[in-house]
């Protein structure tokens, strides 16, 4: 039986560029909402306002998929979900581990998106044995040494850190030694990783200090002069 590891996305394959790659959660969550609300299909106009994109570059991405849509009809809403989720590898149950059991941890583990989106969490762990036992999401929380078996057990090749940052390469490390090929990194550090490996950062301080630097270019605008002139420097 095949495992999850060998399992790659077809997009890579396919050659459709990363930047389409990027967007096609944005599709997908946009036509999942159309879903819900039994919306049998949707313009590219419409589909690209709801994911926050232009309607060319929606178009475009879609040809990479051989999706075009039918003019005056526009796109099939259920088959676009079903075409965008195998695309993505959403149509096979992925394993999935998450390191570091704080609050982060924690409210990851209550994150009731991952067995929609085609994601099981197979085991949280934490270095701290006082949290050996306790439930978390309905899960017992497992002590870092089982890292190994419990990775290879489940066959898991996603894993989540939400680890201090002092313990993330570590941590790191040892999932990629025990067959884990991709990797979601919450911790606030660089991790160094063989080729192979595909890492994600999720940075929230970063995120913050563009929205601060945004905030303080609209204040410095709002400030500016009427005419848009800038105000001469008197002299001294």
């Amino acid at each position: 039986m095949a495992t999850g590891r060998s399992h790659r996305p077809a997009t890579r394959s396919r050659g459709i560029p990363e930047a389409t790659v990027a967007r096609l959660p944005l599709y997908l969550r946009a036509l999942t909402a159309l879903s819900e609300r039994s919306v049998p299909t949707v313009s590219s106009e419409e589909l690209a306002a709801a994911a926050g994109v232009n309607s060319a570059k929606l178009r475009k991405d879609f040809s990479y998929l051989g999706s075009y849509g039918t003019r005056g009809v526009g796109y099939d809403v259920e088959y676009l979900v079903y075409q965008i989720s195998r695309e993505l590898g959403l149509t096979q149950d992925w394993p999935v581990v998450i390191v570091g059991i704080g609050n982060l941890g924690a409210a990851l583990a209550n994150y009731g998106g991952f067995a929609s989106r085609g994601f099981r969490v197979a085991a949280l762990l934490d270095a701290d044995a006082a949290l050996a036992g306790r439930l978390v999401a309905g899960l017992p929380v497992r002590h870092i040494d089982e890292l190994e078996a419990i990775v290879v057990d489940n066959q898991v090749s996603i894993g989540v850190i939400a680890t201090p940052a002092g313990a993330a390469q570590e941590v790191t490390d040892r999932l990629v030694n025990a067959g884990v090929t991709s990797i979601l990194n919450f911790a606030p550090t660089v991790l160094s990783v063989p080729d192979g490996v595909d890492v994600r950062k999720v940075d929230l301080s970063i995120e913050l200090q563009i929205l601060a630097f945004h905030e303080q270019r609209k204040a410095g605008e709002g400030r500016q002069e009427p005419d848009g002139d800038v105000p001469a420097v008197m002299p001294a």
